[in-house]
């Protein structure tokens, strides 16, 4: 399996922006969707939100399945005759059971969520034979969790490799973004209300001010894997 060598790219935004909540997320799924070089008519979408890989795409399609778990991001999410929109948990086996099949599964900046990553990609094996994922790892939000000596609640890229890698035959790189703030206050807001922060591991109020004040560098650090590739049966 390939490795392109990690490389950094670095944003600058207001943290009172809408569009420095989404920045790296949606670079993210540009970055995925250059990964494909075919035009899959159907595509399943996993941890879709509001739609921006569909936003994306620039061929036709036949059929194209959007599924959430949130009622607001699948309220936000473009609909028309070839989009179904689901709104469930992507772990969820029910989920799959009449799917069908599809040219292409894809999950951009979501499957870092999965309580049951190993049975949910044996799940997504049985309905494509071509995947494309790209998830964030546990080098986010690095310094923090060095700081405040608590483990991330990301998945580790070596042991999502290994675990894609059980159904597909797989390529992958992994990419590093910074994204710089005015102020460590900034930072802090943006973890809050970007959709990457661990809601159930939060920090005290007495703990977060000492991080606030203690937090050394102008950015935040985010590590993502591209995994893309097809499956082994095919």
């Amino acid at each position: 399996m390939p490795r392109n060598p990690n490389h950094i790219k670095a944003f600058s935004k207001s943290a009172d922006s809408y569009d420095a909540y989404n920045i790296v997320q949606k670079e993210v799924a540009v970055a995925l969707l250059a990964k494909i070089d075919y035009q899959p008519r159907s595509i399943l979408d996993l941890g879709a939100g509001s739609g921006a890989i569909y936003r994306l795409i620039d061929w036709e399609l036949e059929r194209f399945v959007a599924v959430d778990q949130s009622p607001q991001m699948c309220k936000k999410h473009p609909n028309d005759h070839s989009i179904e929109i689901i709104c469930a948990n992507f772990d969820d086996p029910l989920l799959y059971e009449d799917l069908g099949r599809f040219d292409l599964v894809i999950s951009s900046s979501a499957l870092q969520w999965s309580q049951h990553l190993q049975k949910t990609l044996g799940q997504i094996s049985h309905h494509t034979d071509h995947i494309a994922f790209a998830i964030f790892c546990d080098k986010t939000f690095e310094t923090i969790y060095r700081l405040t000596k608590r483990k991330s609640f990301l998945p580790n890229s070596a042991e999502l490799l290994q675990s894609v890698d059980k159904y597909f035959d797989i390529e992958h790189e992994i990419k590093e973004y910074q994204l710089t703030f005015e102020d460590n206050l900034s930072k802090f807001r943006y973890i809050k209300r970007s959709g990457v922060s661990g809601g159930d591991r939060q920090l005290s109020y007495t703990e977060t001010k000492k991080l606030i004040q203690a937090y050394p560098l102008e950015y935040l650090e985010f590590e993502v894997i591209f995994v893309w590739g097809r499956s082994k049966k095919s």
